[in-house]
């Protein structure tokens, strides 16, 4: 049994909550909310996030970041992108030094183009960190429906502690060295579920979709290589997995958005509807300035950044991609021959 802190208490941070204590953990749930936190502890239910859920009497919600952090010797982040920089400060005064940090954050963030390990690494003195990612639905985790994801870090002996801590026979966790591939892959797809939720909401069938998807991962790809990631990473559960189970699923928050943009809302109309954080929002911009800055093509994230953030028509930004030169498909990804032959298996990659 471990003491473990989770902070943020919204439907991921809960369903991993569900997960650790059903392993025999005792869980302490960090939200910045009083009223939550009461709640939670009074009725073990967090309805505005897992409805019809009940929580293990072994979850404990806290609004104090003390209470939940001092002793735990496992530590799990999961708030948006936009809040680490306000939450990693309260808690590194708290956090035990030998504490293993996990973080199941989705995201890049703006101007800086800093992948999550890396803002924690910049606010926490280069704490060692593992990402926790891979395709996976809060509601279906809660529920204990198989789910596979993957653990990463730059120390893989930790990442092997995160995954001893999750795993069990309905939450199956892997192990992959490439943090940046599975960084990128995890935040890159929210991009992609975004325009996957566009095209449904314009009407568009699964031929639409299916394009989309396929476009989007050698979009993910061809900047993840440029950052230094793995190519095979990409087909994985935090690239591919990811990619599919985020474009496909109502349960997709990311989707949701991109239909409701895709009907005809605006995005402040779109974000005030969903009254949750759309990571994919943030990260649509973050990637436009890192594609610009490396000189990487993606215009699919382009079309949804002019979209996005320029009040470019959706139905304009469709026929700009449907509409662009006639190109090549030869995309000789992660095939032994390209391989082998010691070129850059994104050589031959056609936007």
């Amino acid at each position: 049994m471990k003491e473990v802190a989770v902070i943020g208490a919204g439907s991921w941070g809960t369903a991993l909550s569900i997960v650790l204590a059903d392993n025999g953990h005792n869980v302490r749930l960090w939200t910045r909310s009083e009223k939550q936190a009461e709640t939670i502890n009074e009725t073990h239910k967090n309805t505005r996030y897992l409805s019809g859920v009940t929580l293990p009497s072994t979850i404990k919600a806290y609004s104090s970041m003390e209470q939940a952090v001092t002793e735990a010797s496992f530590v799990v982040l999961v708030v948006p992108t936009k809040a680490m920089r306000e939450v990693l400060p309260a808690l590194k005064s708290y956090l035990e030094k030998d504490a293993v940090l996990i973080h199941a954050s989705k995201g890049i963030e703006p101007e800086t183009h800093m992948r999550i390990s890396e803002i924690i690494a910049e606010e926490l003195d280069n704490k060692p960190v593992v990402c926790l990612s891979g395709p996976s639905h809060a509601e279906e985790v809660c529920k204990q429906q198989p789910t596979t994801v993957t653990c990463s870090s730059l120390h893989m002996n930790l990442a092997e502690e995160a995954q001893d801590l999750f795993m069990n026979q309905a939450f199956r966790v892997y192990t992959n060295p490439d943090l940046i591939g599975v960084e990128i892959g995890g935040a890159l797809k929210n991009i992609i579920a975004i325009g996957s939720g566009m095209t449904s909401g314009l009407g568009f069938g699964d031929n639409a979709r299916a394009a989309l998807m396929t476009r989007g991962l050698a979009e993910i790809s061809r900047l993840g290589v440029k950052m230094g990631a793995n190519p095979l990473t990409f087909s994985g559960l935090s690239g591919l997995g990811d990619l599919i189970v985020t474009c496909t699923s109502f349960h997709s928050r990311n989707w949701r958005a991109g239909n409701m943009i895709g009907k005809g809302m605006s995005v402040k109309q779109t974000e005030e509807e969903m009254g949750m954080v759309v990571e994919g929002i943030r990260t649509t911009k973050a990637a436009y300035q890192l594609a610009e800055k490396l000189n990487v093509d993606m215009p699919i994230t382009k079309e949804l950044y002019a979209v996005l953030f320029e009040e470019k028509d959706v139905e304009e930004a469709v026929e700009a991609l449907m509409g662009r030169v006639k190109k090549k498909e030869v995309e000789e990804l992660m095939t032994g021959a390209v391989q082998k032959e010691g070129r850059d298996p994104l050589d031959h990659m056609e936007p």
